[in-house]
């Protein structure tokens, strides 16, 4: 019988594969990756049955494919995170984002607003929409105040709302 063999290099992010499967009547698969500086980074090898590669290669692919969704992103492949991320609110910033919402002009794109107020900051854009709530903003439309009956439905209370289940969510007035 002859044995085939299939080699191929693949450079994935900073790291180069190489692959080399054969068939010799089993399959054969050897894995290997360097990063940039030619370090050994990763590798494995794999026997099989002849009739068992495309069964198994699909589950490898779908397992793999998992994985890769749960475990952390690579070095420098994720947003930089906002300078004040995860920092304490202060009085004096939710004054100041309740000034800043409330001042808008009519027509103003929330989203816009949001995105300009987080640079502003140095925050989320996602943290500024939630605290927008907390500090009595609709954060759907720029400019308008929450209603009472939104911050209920939305189970917010600050120093702009009445108490929502006897617990503040943010800093009262002369904290901070």
């Amino acid at each position: 019988m002859t044995t085939t063999t299939y080699e191929t290099r693949t450079l994935i992010g900073s790291t180069t594969y190489h692959l080399r499967a054969s068939a010799d009547p089993e399959l054969f698969l050897e894995v290997a990756g360097t990063d940039t500086s030619g370090a050994l980074v990763a590798e494995g090898n794999l026997r099989l049955p002849a009739g068992a590669g495309s069964g198994v290669g699909k589950l490898l692919s779908q397992v793999l494919d998992a994985l890769g969704k749960l475990g952390a992103p690579p070095p420098g492949s994720g947003r930089p995170r906002p300078a004040n991320a995860n920092q304490p609110w202060s009085g004096r910033l939710d004054e100041d984002l309740r000034a800043t919402w409330l001042a808008a002009p009519p027509g103003t794109s929330s989203t816009d607003l949001i995105r300009a107020i987080a640079k502003q900051l140095e925050r989320s854009a996602t943290s500024i929409r939630s605290r927008l709530a907390r500090v009595g903003c609709d954060p759907d439309v720029a400019g308008r105040p929450l209603a009472p009956e939104a911050a209920r439905l939305l189970g917010v209370q600050g120093r702009y709302q009445g108490e929502v289940g006897g617990k503040p969510d943010s800093v009262q007035v002369g904290e901070g």
